[in-house]
């Protein structure tokens, strides 16, 4: 059994995060089949750093305090203090808080990964693949990361 206090937990460096609110729960608690991560979001603040999808993953968002705002493929979705949404792998999806007040969300994705972005895809065409509609993500490629096309390997700065 593992105990943590959350607000005892430093923010994580998180490559990709629009926050320096993120503490990382299931570095904390050693679990190796679920990510858990906490995020509090200032106004114009997200728990992600854009419009994306995890193949590998399920993502369950459940905010605590406030109000944050889903961009999906159907459309936006603003959930609520109390209220829960769900992305299977594959659902594009980018969360931000639109509100002039704090958010707090408590992030879940199973399975877990540690540092396993060769799944992460986002809506960007690769330049030099006609096929491929989605890069992957490249934390290597740099300061501010880059993409990577799963097909062909072309990479591009972002």
């Amino acid at each position: 059994m593992e105990h943590v206090t959350v607000e005892d937990l430093e923010p994580f460096p998180h490559p990709l995060d629009a926050t320096d609110g993120a503490r990382a729960l299931a570095d904390a608690l050693g679990t190796t089949d679920v990510a858990m991560n906490h995020y509090t979001l200032a106004p114009g603040e997200a728990p992600d750093g854009g419009y994306h999808t995890h193949l590998d993953q399920e993502e369950i968002f459940y905010v605590l305090e406030g109000t944050v705002t889903f961009d999906t493929e159907a459309g936006s979705q603003e959930v609520a203090a109390g209220e829960v949404i769900r992305f299977a792998p594959g659902d594009y999806h980018h969360g931000e808080n639109e509100s002039d007040e704090q958010a707090v969300v408590l992030a879940i994705g199973a399975p877990g990964r540690r540092h396993d972005w060769d799944q992460l895809r986002v809506p960007v065409p690769c330049p030099n693949c006609e096929d491929v509609d989605a890069m992957g993500v490249d934390i290597e490629a740099g300061d501010g990361g880059g993409l990577r096309c799963p097909e062909c390997g072309e990479t591009m700065s972002v």
